[in-house]
Formats: C-alpha cells, sequence, structure tokens
C-alpha cells in the first residue's frame, strides 16, 4: 500500500537579488529552508530543493510588486503559485511567539504560515496578454509623463524666444509656427533655438511612441473580448489598466469590496448620532485614477453621468464630494461590465472540460486551492441579490442554482431566468 504523499506549503520572501523560502506541511511543522539568489544558477538550485517534495504550492508575498518576476518564472515553469497580500503576513508576525525582529527568515516563515491558514488565497495563472497590457500601460505612462516634461522645457525656451506668446496647450504645430518665426542673430538666442528644436524632435517622436502604444492597447483589449470601452470616459488606456491590475474579478465578492480596492468606497466615520463618511486614501491609486479620468470625461461630454454630476451639485455638495460620488457609480458599472465579460468568457469555454483551462489541477490534494480560471455561472454573483447562487470551491453538499440564459440585449450579455412555469423540479 502506498503511503500519501503530504501537501506542502513553500513560504517566499522575495527580493531583487535574493529569495528566502520556508517548507512547512500542513501541521505548520518546519521541514526545510534556504537563501537563493535571483540569478539562473539560484533559481536552478531552489528548483532542485523544492523537487524533495513532489505535491508542493508556492506562496509568494507579493505577486503584483517585488514578487511578480519570481512567480512569472515558477508559473512558466509549470508550478503552482497562490498570492498572499502583505497585510495578513504581517498580522501572523505581529502575534507570533518568540522576538518578532522582521527578517527575511521570520517573513517567508509568515508567509508560509498563511497560506497553510488560509483556503481562499488568489491562484496565480500565465496569462501572455495581460502581461503584455501590464507592460505596455507602463511604458505608455513612463512616455506620457516623459512627453510633459519634454513640453515644459520646450515651453521655457519658447517664452524667452517669443515673450508673452507663450502657448497654454502647446502641440507640435504650434511650436514649428512658433520656431519658424524666430531668426535670432547673437550666440545665445542661436543656442537656445537649437536646443528648442531638439526638443520639438524629442516631442514629436514621444507622441508617436505613444500613439503606437495606445493603438496596441486597444488591438489586445478588443481581442480579449472585453467590452470596457462601451462605457463613456473608458478608452484603451482606461481599459487596459483596468484589465492588467483586476485580472481575475471573480476574486471580488461584490462591487462594495470591488470599490473598496479602487479606492471609491468611503469609509465610515460616524460618531453617536452622527452619520458621516470621509474620503478614503486606501485602495489601488493606479486604479482611482483611472476611475478618475472616466469622471472627468463623462463631466466634460453630454452623459448620464454628467446629469448625476449636476444632481448632486443641486442637492448641496461641493465638486469634489460630486466627483467622488460619480467615481463609485463608475467603479460599479466597471466591476458590473467585467463580471459580464467573465460570464461571457465562462459560457464560451464551458465545453472545454477540466482539462481545457488554465491551470486546472486533478489532483485531489489540491482542492484547497481552488483554481480561479475554472468559471460557472454558479460563481457569479446574482445582480438582483448580490449575493452568489452556488459554492466556489469543491464542496459537494447540494445547492439550489438559478436556471435561465444568458441572451444579447442591444450590447450587452444579461441574464434571462425561466419562466417559473417552464421550470423543472430541482433534484435534492
Amino acid at each position: 500500500m502506498s503511503q500519501k504523499v503530504e501537501q506542502v506549503i513553500i513560504g517566499v520572501d522575495p527580493h531583487k537579488l535574493s529569495v528566502t523560502i520556508e517548507v512547512v506541511g500542513q501541521r505548520e511543522q518546519m521541514l526545510g529552508s534556504g537563501r537563493f539568489t535571483t540569478d539562473r544558477a539560484g533559481y536552478a538550485a531552489m528548483r532542485s530543493y523544492a523537487r524533495k517534495w513532489p505535491d508542493r504550492v508556492w506562496a509568494v508575498e507579493g505577486s503584483n510588486g517585488a514578487g511578480r518576476p519570481l512567480a512569472q518564472r515558477l508559473l512558466e515553469d509549470g508550478e503552482y503559485v497562490v498570492d498572499v497580500p502583505a497585510k495578513p503576513a504581517a498580522r501572523v508576525r505581529l502575534f507570533d511567539t518568540g522576538h518578532n525582529r522582521k527578517t527575511d527568515a521570520h517573513d517567508a516563515h509568515a508567509v508560509a504560515a498563511v497560506a497553510v491558514r488560509t483556503t481562499t488565497l488568489r491562484v496565480l495563472q500565465h496569462d501572455g496578454e495581460l502581461e503584455a497590457l501590464r507592460m505596455l500601460t507602463d511604458r505608455r505612462e513612463a512616455l506620457t509623463r516623459r512627453r510633459v516634461q519634454t513640453v515644459d522645457r520646450l515651453q521655457a525656451l519658447l517664452a524667452e524666444l517669443l515673450p508673452g506668446q507663450a502657448k497654454r496647450d502647446l502641440t507640435t504645430g504650434q511650436a514649428k509656427t512658433m520656431l519658424a518665426s524666430v531668426r535670432p542673430r547673437d550666440i545665445a538666442g542661436k543656442t537656445r533655438r537649437r536646443i528648442a528644436s531638439e526638443e520639438l524632435a524629442e516631442l514629436v517622436s514621444v507622441e508617436a511612441k505613444i500613439k503606437k502604444a495606445t493603438a496596441e492597447l486597444k488591438s489586445i483589449v478588443l481581442a480579449r473580448g472585453s467590452r470596457l470601452m462601451d462605457l463613456h470616459g473608458v478608452g484603451p488606456v482606461v481599459a487596459a489598466r483596468v484589465l492588467a491590475d483586476v485580472g481575475d474579478v471573480t476574486r471580488f465578492a461584490d462591487r462594495n469590496r470591488f470599490a473598496s480596492w479602487t479606492g471609491t468606497a468611503p469609509l465610515d466615520a460616524s460618531s453617536g448620532e452622527q452619520n458621516r463618511h470621509r474620503l478614503s486614501r486606501a485602495g489601488n491609486r493606479r486604479m482611482n485614477h483611472m476611475i478618475h479620468i472616466a469622471a472627468i470625461s463623462q463631466i466634460r461630454l453630454d452623459t448620464d453621468g454628467r446629469a448625476y454630476y449636476r444632481r448632486k451639485r443641486a442637492e448641496g455638495k461641493k465638486p469634489l464630494e460630486a466627483i467622488r460620488c460619480l467615481k463609485r457609480r463608475i467603479s460599479d458599472a466597471i466591476y458590473r461590465q467585467l463580471l459580464e465579460d467573465a460570464q461571457r468568457a465562462a459560457v464560451e469555454d464551458v465545453g472545454t472540460g477540466p482539462g481545457g483551462h488554465c491551470r486546472a489541477s486533478q489532483n485531489p490534494a489540491r482542492s484547497t486551492f481552488p483554481c480561479s480560471s475554472t468559471l460557472r455561472i454558479s460563481h457569479f454573483p446574482d445582480p438582483r441579490t448580490r449575493r452568489y447562487a452556488g459554492p466556489v470551491g469543491n464542496r459537494r453538499e447540494p445547492v439550489r442554482r438559478r436556471r435561465g440564459m444568458l441572451v444579447w440585449a442591444g450590447t450587452r450579455c444579461v441574464w434571462k431566468p425561466d419562466v417559473p412555469s417552464q421550470r423543472k423540479p430541482l433534484r435534492a
């Protein structure tokens, strides 16, 4: 009779040049530890050391930050990786016994302990399109900052060449016209004009790169079948950033959790009979900035967002308060659209079977970490009750699921329930 192989958790504390790991069992007993470099030799040595435990789960802290390179390398090699947020790991360190000093080995132990005690950690998956979206979005943001700096330097030079003729929103065409109208004769003026010409050439080059990056982002967003750009104020850049940062939308239980993650949900600051809320500075600030861009775009155009903003202003709210209310509504709209896109993708992939889904595992020992990429209709919250119609996991108790079908209503995919008189009795 073969002995059952115990599943182990490998807690990882990643850094740029080194990685510290700790291997623990299901009862949090330490089975091994080590420190390795992040180069090829160190990574190969770490993989060779981990082969002692065939059934292993890698728990990486901060897989969207410092741990992203290591997590991506592990996923490309077919390893099973889960993401451990920094806050639960910090709580484990705080309430752990001992000296409570923060070291790499202590951090790895805390990450492994969180992975053992938590069964709802996000399972990572290798998605080349999302990785490309993230890199292109970061690249475009860097180019945008570079363009702003170039325009500032160019405007400073033009203000000295042509006093009193500075443009607030300078374009390349206006800059070329202004440079063509000036012919300085002294050496300082000629040097200033030459530097301005070089800055203008750099501005033209940066704008061409920004345009190319935007086109690439739009093509990838459309290729993924996302309909985020159907929302007012959401362009290719905003849609790409949302898809890259959100990843799997089913990791958010409802729209309130999503709004808390985006920083658009106000914090309760009530005291006694006084009911008030204050601005939240928490959450993903990049996502909050993208939603702010969408809100300002809706206010400038004739949209429902502008009508909602004016209605809030008429109720006595200040401009910033009204914008925050609009940002919350946009956050809810983005969450609904992401949910509909995921539902449509799940319906299209329903015939592939467990083996057709990415990162699907047939090993029952890994049932404590359900793969978030294997989606069913029961995994999505009901838009009417905001509750899930079925369990998310491998529970075996009988459940009552919603009956109906996904149908197209214009450009949106909505859920159409069956007529009650035509429903068949559910099995026990």
